[in-house]
């Protein structure tokens, strides 16, 4: 894809830098996701089934902060944080 000149290109930084750098943002993951991601043997002592609904909290680039088990938990831990969390869905 060649890029367009008239669009700006944001590195993941500037990006999370952009207006609003407290912003994060709060969604649904399937547990099968972070077990992907964790080493074997690191969730032995937690029961996760693959196809349970989580919910993580992202950085504006995308990058994973937290991963809670209820929605409302998520909300109240980037608060917590001083951040600001919007969903998506």
């Amino acid at each position: 894809m060649t890029p367009n000149p008239a669009i700006p290109f944001f590195s993941a930084e500037a990006f999370a830098a952009l207006g609003a750098p407290d912003l994060v943002y709060v969604r649904p993951i399937k547990a099968a996701e972070i077990l992907a991601d964790v080493p074997v043997g690191v969730t032995d002592e937690v029961e996760l089934s693959p196809d349970q609904t989580l919910y993580a909290v992202f950085r504006a680039d995308g990058a994973r902060l937290a991963v809670l088990t209820d929605k409302d938990a998520a909300v109240a831990a980037a608060l917590a944080h001083e951040l600001a969390p919007v969903s998506v869905h």
